[in-house]
């Protein structure tokens, strides 16, 4: 899946992000650092505007990541996709006909081994690469695990969105609104 072109998935952290993303040509978004009490009204306004959300499951404030808590956001929200660093959450997702997305931070080799075994244990539908300015990584990832690929973390400019793209990944998850505003689609 390509997100119909979009190279940036805008990842909101407050919720004057959130309005300057119902603004713009995004159809695809990410939620991070949300209260539980914001979830269903937010859902809501997403789904009233057309945007596609993905749930970042770890960083909801006042619910616990695990399975449980997934079967709730599933049943009650219907989220577009889900995020998480857990397998029990990943699993559960894809359970629920969620998408699934594999959070994954690299920070050396033994990382990336532990990283593509769990990986191959979850087989989420997509991977998210921290920190994704580190090309080879983002294409010894996607050659080891035949998973697309997220970029996030660390992403600063559009070059290194661009090369962070050229190394494989579909898109680049970002808070930065910079960022978002210089790759909208048209």
């Amino acid at each position: 899946m390509d997100f119909h072109g979009q190279k940036i998935l805008p990842a909101i952290r407050s919720m004057k992000d959130f309005e300057k993303l119902l603004k713009m040509n995004y159809q695809y978004g990410v939620f991070l650092d949300i209260h539980i009490g914001m979830l269903k009204s937010v859902y809501e306004y997403a789904n009233q505007h057309q945007k596609k959300m993905f749930l970042h499951v770890d960083l909801i404030q006042g619910l616990k990541s695990d399975e449980y808590a997934t079967e709730f956001l599933c049943q009650q929200l219907k989220p577009y996709g889900l995020i998480s660093t857990k397998s029990s959450v990943i699993t559960k997702a894809k359970q629920k006909g969620v998408l699934a997305i594999q959070r994954t931070f690299i920070i050396d080799s033994n990382a990336m081994e532990r990283s593509i075994l769990l990986i191959e244990k979850t087989n989420p539908d997509y991977i998210e690469v921290l920190p994704g300015l580190v090309p080879k990584v983002i294409r010894q990832l996607r050659e080891k695990t035949g998973k697309a690929i997220f970029a996030g973390g660390l992403i600063e400019s559009p070059e290194e969105v661009e090369e962070a793209l050229n190394a494989g990944a579909i898109a680049v998850t970002t808070s930065n609104v910079e960022l978002w505003r210089h790759f909208e689609p048209k």
